[in-house]
């Protein structure tokens, strides 16, 4: 019996590392071969959702098929959510010493990180599927490594060290 022929899935990111992590995460049981491919997407407004969706149809378009885009934000909720989707901006122009000191007159320094995965088979008739996971933490004053974006001040509930080193003990 012939194995069908697996399709391509555009996976929107220039992040090889993030390619891996998703490339393990489906397996071998994924009737699609992921497909890195880095597209310079506008940078939506609104709430998680709303942006998602809005990527992944912008993305479907530009690739002319099926396309997986993610999508993460970091949820301040003494802050109402925010940055949330707009935490590369945050990020960008605070550093993660800035991020925590952001909640300096506050007493809740509880978040959650959220991250989105959008998916399109292409066919804009097609609804654009959406896959969340949520962690929920706090935001600490930086410590641990620097290189990957705001991870170094957020510590996931019920661990003592920050989001980078949380994430890479669970990727083993």
């Amino acid at each position: 019996m012939a194995v069908p022929a697996r399709r391509s899935l555009v996976f929107v990111t220039g992040n090889t590392k993030k390619l891996e992590e998703v490339t393990q995460i489906l397996g071998d049981s994924s009737p699609y071969t992921l497909v890195a491919k880095k597209i310079d997407l506008p940078e939506y407004q609104g709430e998680p959702d709303e942006i998602s969706v809005q990527k992944c149809r912008e993305a479907a378009r530009q690739v002319q098929g099926p396309v997986i885009v993610e999508d993460t934000c970091l949820c301040f909720n003494a802050l109402g959510g925010l940055p949330g989707p707009y935490i590369k901006w945050f990020l960008e122009k605070l550093q993660p010493e800035g991020l925590y000191k952001l909640l300096a007159g506050f007493e809740d320094k509880s978040a959650y990180a959220l991250c989105t995965f959008a998916f399109s088979t292409g066919n804009p008739e097609e609804p654009v599927k959406l896959f969340k996971g949520q962690t929920h933490g706090l935001i600490v004053e930086p410590r641990g490594p620097r290189d990957f974006g705001w991870d170094p001040c957020f510590q996931p509930d019920g661990y003592n060290q920050t989001f980078w080193w949380w994430a890479v003990g669970t990727r083993s």
